[in-house]
């Protein structure tokens, strides 16, 4: 169906050429049906029963503090989600997410801003660093830490290993301090109970100061010295494996010896090209879209496929093992991170398992000829384009 109005005006309809589907007249929301064409007319080739794999952190409820806000992704988002969940959270000047720790390991990627973060293991070692766009923090469960905006604030994304996990439910000092009584707290520092008149009487969670001086200001001699594993990395600061279409980092335990429970890959698709065909042996796929626009299908064997759009600021999920792609549906760069409950990132690449697999076997099981055949690449290429071939959006 073909429309002579500008794109801001095309209403698009559910119908695919054939005969199938029908005008919609009702009530809609056309900005949601403009946003989703490929869940409103979706590819020939979707089939079967797969549950929803996108939830955008728009649509989600937003927690305000004075210092900050936050909003989250879990299993009661999106359900199923089960491995990991995420919290988008930015801090003003001097903001602070209160002294806090979690049961469950914490993986954060820098969106904007800057940020001191401070932490002490179980070993009384301590841990204080600045943290700007792209660079990476770990704290293991059960380590205590912290975190407060520099003098341009900031906003991060944290990715915990627990798909029902929930940053408001946390285990914070203040609310610690707020149900053990006074005279408890006066034995254990050996102060009065006077001293703690003006506690919280509950979680501060956020809460505003001042932005901190010089990190060498703030620092804390520990007699058992620092962390042996430092808690942060600089993603951008790693090489990337540059592809035909756009590159890959990857970050797991190999050279993030801290990150035990959580890998990932910082991916970009230029226009044109797409995250190809491929399945992860080792875990689910959590994902969070940073720039641009995209869709992915999901093949889940048994004939069921379905394609999601995807937008900044969208979290998507991948089952164990199933088989996908991500396609760059827009002009501008496609940047996304794909994360994994794991310790190392793995893949499995359609294209080289063909590759190196005897021809013969792939020609009778497919049934195609040397035309693809001899195409094939036996070294793995996370991002692909080829000249002629690419998306081309719907009219």
């Amino acid at each position: 169906m073909t429309s002579r109005l500008p794109p801001s005006e095309h209403i698009p309809q559910p119908i695919r050429e054939g005969g199938f589907g029908n005008v919609d007249c009702g009530p809609r929301d056309l900005m949601r049906d403009r946003q989703n064409p490929d869940m409103l007319v979706p590819p020939a080739t979707d089939a079967g029963l797969i549950p929803n794999l996108r939830f955008s952190f728009s649509d989600t409820h937003m927690q305000l503090n004075q210092g900050g806000w936050s909003r989250e992704i879990t299993i009661r988002e999106l359900p199923v989600a089960t491995t990991l969940a995420g919290v988008n959270m930015s801090l003003t000047p001097g903001g602070v997410r209160e002294l806090h720790w979690h049961q469950q390991a914490e993986w954060s990627y820098m969106l904007l801003g800057h940020a001191r973060i401070t932490a002490v293991d179980q070993n009384g070692t301590n841990f204080i660093a600045d943290v700007g766009p792209g660079d990476l923090w770990y704290f293991p469960p059960g380590i205590p830490h912290s975190i407060q905006g520099l003098e341009d604030g900031c906003e991060f994304l944290l990715v915990f290993d627990d798909g029902h996990f929930s940053d408001l439910n946390t285990l914070s000092i203040s609310d610690w301090f707020a149900h053990t009584p006074k005279d408890v707290l006066s034995a254990n520092f050996g102060v009065p109970m006077e001293a703690f008149a003006r506690i919280p009487d509950g979680q501060v969670y956020i809460y505003q100061d001042q932005v901190p001086g010089p990190i060498d200001s703030q620092k804390v001699q520990s007699p058992y010295g620092t962390v042996p594993q430092s808690f942060t990395y600089k993603l951008l600061a790693q090489p990337p494996i540059a592809l035909p279409g756009g590159s890959v980092r990857i970050v797991d335990s190999s050279v993030f010896p801290v990150s035990r429970t959580i890998a990932a890959a910082l991916v970009e698709i230029k226009p044109g090209a797409m995250r190809e065909l491929h399945w992860h042996p080792n875990n689910d796929e959590w994902q969070y879209y940073l720039t641009g626009q995209g869709r992915m299908t999901v093949f889940a064997g048994n004939g069921a496929a379905r394609t999601f759009d995807f937008r900044a600021g969208d979290v998507g999920y991948v089952p164990f093992a199933q088989g996908h792609y991500v396609q760059n549906t827009g002009d501008e760069t496609l940047w996304f991170l794909e994360m994994f409950k794991s310790d190392r990132f793995q893949d499995v690449s359609l294209n080289q398992w063909m590759a190196l697999t005897p021809k013969e076997l792939v020609a009778g099981n497919l049934n195609v000829g040397p035309e693809v055949l001899d195409a094939l690449r036996k070294e793995k290429w996370p991002v692909v384009t080829y000249p002629g071939f690419a998306y081309y959006p719907k009219p």
